[in-house]
């Protein structure tokens, strides 16, 4: 359940992030970052996060979360390097403005699983 609420929680976000931003400078990325990428991308992450989290308490407790948090963060951050090598097609306008759109994103899924994680606790059986 924390996977499915922080991954809503990050697309909604996301999907608002892109809406301003497309508004505030005037481009439009839908053909390289369209609304299925985003709410698959934050699921698919969350999904990952609930799933490392699991896999940390059934292997040592909730000694390795603060770990689990580190990791997750770091690959966050490191995920960024695919946005800054992507090539756009060349028909789209003001390619430049594309790392400003999709580097915050890249945040939001670990933002909101880290956010709701207070109120699941974990038990495994």
């Amino acid at each position: 359940m924390h996977a499915l609420v922080s991954a809503l929680l990050a697309g909604i976000s996301c999907i608002i992030y892109n809406s301003i931003y497309s508004t505030a400078f005037y481009v439009n990325f839908n053909a390289v970052l369209n609304m299925g990428a985003i709410i698959g991308s934050c699921t698919l992450g969350c999904t990952l996060m609930a799933t490392s989290y699991i896999l940390a308490i059934k292997w040592k407790g909730d000694k390795l979360i603060p770990w689990v948090n580190i990791i997750i963060s770091t690959l966050s951050f490191a995920s960024i390097v695919g946005v800054l090598s992507f090539d756009l097609p060349l028909d789209v306008e003001s390619p430049e403005m594309f790392p400003g759109l999709a580097i915050p994103m890249h945040f939001f899924p670990a933002l909101s699983f880290f956010t709701v994680a207070p109120f699941f606790k974990i038990k495994i059986s």
